[in-house]
């Protein structure tokens, strides 16, 4: 089975919902006409990233019945996609969120479990931290999402491994830091930040033996700049794309989902992973934590 993927890194405009929508419907189209199966956005993509007091003014709760969700879930009986937003919750708790919308429905949810509060980054002041790691089912076969410092941790794709997940959708809005270094990955230009997070999306792929599709935005935000970039990574841990950096682009990648087959026959990871030890040892770890 083929999965054409296509990877919207797009620029926002900062708090203007409206207007990141029209941009959405457009770039959605064109992944459409293209011939992809699912089109997917970078964190917060509809809203813009540094909100801060802004997050509560462009929060929704995605529904058929909200004016900014309900053209998207039309666009979806079309064409799977993922968008990322500001969710409010029914107690108005405010969270950095990705949802999957497919065949006019919403299939799944998830809030952003880790909020950076170092260097710049200041989410912990503005949004809620999510307390769900979930995998769930598409037509494609199991999908997980995470956004940006969730994939930071090691447990929280683990646990999307554990749950079944074979395609890893991650979506960021991260900032270009760091100047080249010259070092076996060296490549004349590049920011360290894009080096570092192809070598952990690569890393990821080929230790969980599944399929890596991290979408990045671009532009530049409140002195910020976001560098793009967007990649796959093969169940070898192999690069099957990567987008330009530091300019709007979609980047579509056809994916063998056969090879999810093929690499776990010799290398049987998963089926070889002893989860009874690990919640034991966890288990040990944080009652040592306790004391």
């Amino acid at each position: 089975m083929k999965l054409s993927v296509a990877m919207a890194q797009i620029n926002t405009v900062l708090g203007d919902v409206q207007r990141n929508l029209e941009k959405h419907l457009v770039m959605i189209d064109e992944a459409r006409q293209k011939g992809a199966d699912l089109v997917t956005f970078p964190e917060l993509s509809l809203t813009g990233y540094v909100l801060q007091d802004l997050a509560t003014t462009v929060a929704c709760r995605p529904a058929a019945s909200n004016p900014i969700f309900k053209p998207l879930l039309d666009a979806s009986r079309d064409i799977d996609i993922i968008v990322s937003f500001v969710e409010e919750d029914h107690r108005s708790r405010f969270y950095i969120a990705s949802a999957y919308l497919a065949e006019g429905k919403i299939l799944h949810v998830h809030r952003k479990v880790y909020l950076p509060t170092y260097g710049f980054f200041d989410e912990g002041r503005f949004f809620a931290r999510g307390d769900a790691i979930r995998a769930f089912d598409t037509r494609f076969g199991r999908v997980g999402m995470l956004i940006c410092e969730d994939f930071w941790h090691a447990s929280s794709p683990y646990l999307l491994w554990l749950d079944g997940a074979d395609l890893f959708f991650f979506a960021s809005a991260s900032p270009g830091r760091g100047l080249p270094a010259k070092n076996c990955n060296y490549v004349p230009g590049r920011l360290d930040s894009a080096r570092w997070v192809d070598d952990i999306n690569r890393a990821y792929a080929g230790m969980f033996t599944s399929f890596i599709i991290h979408t990045n935005r671009v532009g530049f935000e409140d002195g910020i700049n976001f560098w793009g970039g967007s990649s796959v990574f093969t169940p070898d841990g192999e690069p099957l794309i990567n987008g330009p950096e530091r300019v709007e682009a979609l980047v579509q990648a056809e994916l063998d989902l056969g090879q999810l087959h093929r690499t776990r026959s010799r290398l049987p990871l998963l089926r070889d992973e002893r989860v009874s030890l690990v919640e034991r040892e966890l288990n040990r770890i944080r009652n040592k934590e306790k004391d």
